[in-house]
């Protein structure tokens, strides 16, 4: 069993727990018995010894004989247990309940405490030695007294064999229960554990092995709301995030596949014309630019793959500095100037201020401008319009970029940051890389601000945030 280990140590763990509770329940009740038990014999004793001093002075002044006196003995609680002596004021036997002790008859007998007894306190002694049984006996002495004299002194012998014996039976009976309880107890918590702790565990890690072999659609069940199902609920969570990430894998590399593959298979078929001499040698020079083109395609494909790996890998190095976002927009802005007339868009530049400066790396601002103005220009209509702004909103600066073209539907528009993707299915493969706002994205987050796409009335316009220095 895989889970043997965590089973063995997390029961034994609630075993002991539990069996030290019953066991310390056990010995409270056991010394509770006890106590009472003897407390009990005690108070049995103390009832005998007063009901039989009534009757020894009566003996004594001669007003009953022997016969009378064992009478009145054998109606005191506790002689059917136990054997009494009298003894007189000079310490001597003069009296026994048992023929046994007849021998000890009008002998001295020896007081373990006599002046305690002449002051009018009990004696009780456990583990005496009975002097004719030999026995380990329970001694209880209580003095008689007549008017505040001392008279002479009860002497019980109770064979502690009749105290234990009702004990042992009662500590065993605990003991019984109490072992019973631990094997029940056990049994309930493995079972409970197996079915709300080591099950769902076992599951958890047979659908784990199974995502790790590559099986990511794989599920846990949850049927619980506690820790357990919380904790089901997390790696179902981290499961889908897996299948996600899984899908993502497998669509980039399609789309890799398939961006490499169309540049490389042109410069593959044109090449290879010109040198079987299918192409015509006025024409070579035309289709050696359309190479030349693919080249300066996958030459972008692959830096812009580049700077995306390490920004998402954290080896993205930049050095964040005072700079003048203003100059960077113009310069921007002047580099499309060809792409612009050939389109004959509109420019709207508007900015706060002649110099407006924040922290930022230039050559990355650079790139961030440049993919947000190209994506406009590709998206914007012919004589559409194009909306350059930037402007100060607390210690922030926003930088938004604007064109008037079609909406970006609901379903693209969260999917926009994502590498390779084209919401417009019309436009071939050679307009862009798909890679544009992935970067444009993860260098605006590398700088610890934000950045966010807007559908206005008639447009689409992006913004991003830099503080101010």
């Amino acid at each position: 069993m895989k889970n043997s280990s965590l089973v063995t140590k997390l029961v034994a763990t609630f075993a002991m727990v539990v069996t030290v509770g019953y066991v310390l329940i056990a010995v409270v009740l056991s010394l509770w018995f006890q106590s009472y038990f003897l407390e009990k014999n005690r108070a049995d004793l103390e009832e005998t010894a007063i009901l039989a001093s009534s009757s020894v002075p009566l003996y004594l002044n001669k007003e009953i004989d022997d016969t009378e006196l064992m009478r009145n003995l054998s109606l005191v609680k506790g002689v059917e247990k136990g054997d009494i002596l009298l003894v007189d004021a000079s310490g001597y036997i003069f009296f026994v309940t048992n023929e046994a002790y007849e021998s000890l008859m009008f002998t001295r007998f020896s007081f373990p405490d006599r002046d305690r007894l002449v002051e009018g306190n009990s004696i009780e002694i456990n583990g005496e030695m009975n002097p004719i049984t030999k026995e380990e006996m329970s001694l209880y002495i209580k003095p008689i007294q007549n008017n505040g004299v001392y008279q002479g002194a009860i002497v019980v012998y109770t064979p502690l064999q009749s105290i234990e014996a009702p004990l042992r039976e009662i500590y065993l009976r605990i003991w019984s229960i109490t072992a019973l309880a631990v094997i029940l107890s056990i049994i309930f918590i493995y079972y409970l554990a197996q079915r709300m702790l080591f099950r769902p565990l076992a599951e958890l890690n047979t659908i784990a092995r199974k995502i790790s072999k590559g099986e990511v659609t794989q599920r846990v069940l949850v049927t619980s709301s506690d820790e357990i199902g919380q904790l089901s609920e997390s790696f179902n969570s981290m499961a889908e995030s897996l299948e996600e990430t899984d899908k993502n894998r497998r669509d980039f590399l399609s789309n890799i596949s398939h961006e490499l593959r169309s540049p490389i298979t042109s410069i593959r078929g044109f090449i290879a014309g010109i040198l079987d001499g299918i192409i015509p040698m006025d024409k070579e020079k035309y289709y050696l630019k359309i190479v030349y083109d693919e080249i300066q395609r996958l030459t972008r494909l692959v830096n812009d793959l580049l700077d995306l790996s390490a920004m998402e890998s954290g080896k993205f190095s930049f050095k964040l500095t005072e700079l003048d976002i203003n100059e960077i927009v113009k310069v921007c802005i002047t580099r499309f100037e060809t792409k612009i007339d050939d389109k004959a868009l509109k420019v709207n530049v508007t900015l706060e201020g002649d110099h407006l400066y924040a922290a930022g790396d230039r050559d990355r601002l650079i790139q961030v401008m440049t993919n947000l103005i190209d994506n406009s220009i590709k998206h914007c209509p012919d004589n559409g319009n194009i909306r350059v702004q930037t402007r100060t909103k607390g210690k922030k600066v926003l930088v938004s970029v604007y064109n008037d073209g079609n909406a970006i539907p609901d379903h693209d528009i969260k999917n926009i940051w994502d590498r390779f993707y084209k919401g417009d299915k019309s436009r071939t493969n050679k307009v862009s890389t798909g890679l544009g706002l992935p970067i444009v994205r993860n260098i605006i987050t590398q700088f610890g601000e934000d950045i966010w796409v807007e559908n206005k009335p008639q447009g689409v316009q992006f913004t991003f945030t830099l503080s101010m220095t």
